[in-house]
């Protein structure tokens, strides 16, 4: 099978925003200082980079922290330390055979055909259709490595991304150690882990705002308007490449559940529009399903870590009836963090609370009480939302599983 290839020459193929420092600073920040701060945070980054041994933890607070890891130059050395993944030990070539008698070519092939708005405007044909015969060659090797995966159609938006970013040969090695962790859920045969991961939504938004929690309960709206968020970390539903791998810095430095966090903020940033809907299934999940592209994101960001901070998944599991546990990716984090050697995400996020600690812990005493009425309830929603803004000034420094989705979650 002739197949055209992409030019070596991957810079051209990159999206040049995520590139370059030179972005326009915040409003109220003068160009200078703001120039600075990122100057100090790649000579910060470079330093982890080279520290005897690397210091994986320094490199997970900096792909947290506001910009994350500012340009793909950049990712492409970090990545792998957040995951683990030795860059001179690399999956060989793919060979003739790969797609031969492969009973997942044909819808792996229909999606790719479908991903054209994933690759940056303007690319040439020929370029694009090479890096379309790459990603398809990456999700066939991952899924002929690894027999106990399942394709799910979602996981070609996830590959994309790093192919973007470092090449077919490093975006192998990175999707296939993701794979095998924080998305090994979504992988199953069936789809009862994503549905328990779901499951997670509405505790986090009952913890903090119980209005719009029980609005949510009465629509009976449910959490499926968040799927295609959650199983491509939100990289089928972003049009700027920019703020998917800004998601990305920050979801490979944490727990596998954190994206479901952030789905959590985006709909209690909403809480205005959502409470203005009528209150029925179809005018809240018509809302909900068209997601925004002007979000605040280092704030959601932000706001995403102080949650899981404050009601860590261990605090929502009651809740969240938590089925077969122990084939979970949440479940098995401990071990890939001690195999990477690497310090839990939560002791990373907790880091930005150190200053505070006598106020923290009191306040966490609070919090992670079991509650027993409506008044605790809003007065932890006032709580939670001045730890938002604190831990933000803090961290400025540095339905059944359908295969052929009839439901048209991806449209």
């Amino acid at each position: 099978r002739k197949r055209s290839r992409a030019p070596p020459a991957r810079d051209a193929l990159r999206r040049p925003e995520t590139m370059s420092l030179r972005r326009p600073p915040p409003d109220g920040i003068a160009p200078h200082e703001y120039n600075s701060k990122k100057k100090r945070k790649v000579a910060e980054i470079h330093q982890a980079l080279s520290s005897d041994p690397i210091d994986v933890a320094a490199l997970r607070r900096m792909a947290i922290s506001e910009g994350g890891l500012l340009t793909d130059e950049i990712r492409c050395k970090v990545w792998p330390k957040l995951l683990n993944v030795k860059t001179d030990d690399l999956p060989p070539a793919p060979g003739k055979e790969l797609r031969e008698d492969n009973e997942d070519y044909q819808q792996v092939l229909l999606d790719v055909r479908r991903s054209l708005r994933r690759f940056p405007p303007g690319m040439p044909d020929e370029q694009r259709e090479g890096l379309q015969e790459e990603l398809i060659d990456i999700i066939l090797q991952v899924l002929q490595r690894n027999p106990q995966l399942h394709y799910y159609q979602g996981y070609h938006d996830i590959v994309v991304t790093f192919l973007l970013v470092v090449g077919e040969r490093l975006a192998t090695a990175l999707v296939e150690k993701l794979s095998t962790h924080h998305l090994r859920d979504f992988m199953d045969p069936t789809m009862d882990n994503t549905k328990h991961i779901l499951n997670y939504l509405m505790p986090i938004i009952d913890q903090v705002n119980p209005e719009l929690h029980d609005f949510m309960q009465s629509a009976e709206v449910g959490t499926i308007f968040a799927l295609s968020w959650l199983i491509t970390w939100f990289g089928h539903v972003l049009a700027d490449f920019r703020h998917v791998v800004r998601l990305y810095d920050f979801f490979l430095a944490c727990h596998p559940l954190m994206p479901i966090y952030f789905a959590a903020v985006i709909v209690l940033y909403r809480e205005q529009e959502v409470l203005d809907c009528e209150c029925d299934m179809a005018s809240v999940h018509h809302l909900l399903s068209q997601i925004p592209q002007d979000l605040p994101y280092e704030t959601l960001i932000s706001r995403a870590g102080d949650l899981f901070v404050q009601f860590p998944p261990s605090e929502l599991a009651r809740e969240a009836v938590q089925q077969r546990a122990e084939r979970t990716a949440a479940s098995t984090f401990k071990d890939f963090e001690l195999a990477s050697a690497q310090q839990r995400p939560d002791t990373v996020l907790r880091q930005r609370f150190r200053d505070r600690l006598r106020v923290e812990e009191r306040t966490k005493s609070i919090l992670t009480k079991p509650r027993t009425n409506r008044f605790v309830k809003l007065a932890m929603m006032g709580l939670t939302v001045a730890l938002g803004a604190a831990a933000l000034a803090v961290v400025k420094s540095a339905l059944e599983w359908a295969p052929k989705f009839e439901l048209q979650i991806f449209p």
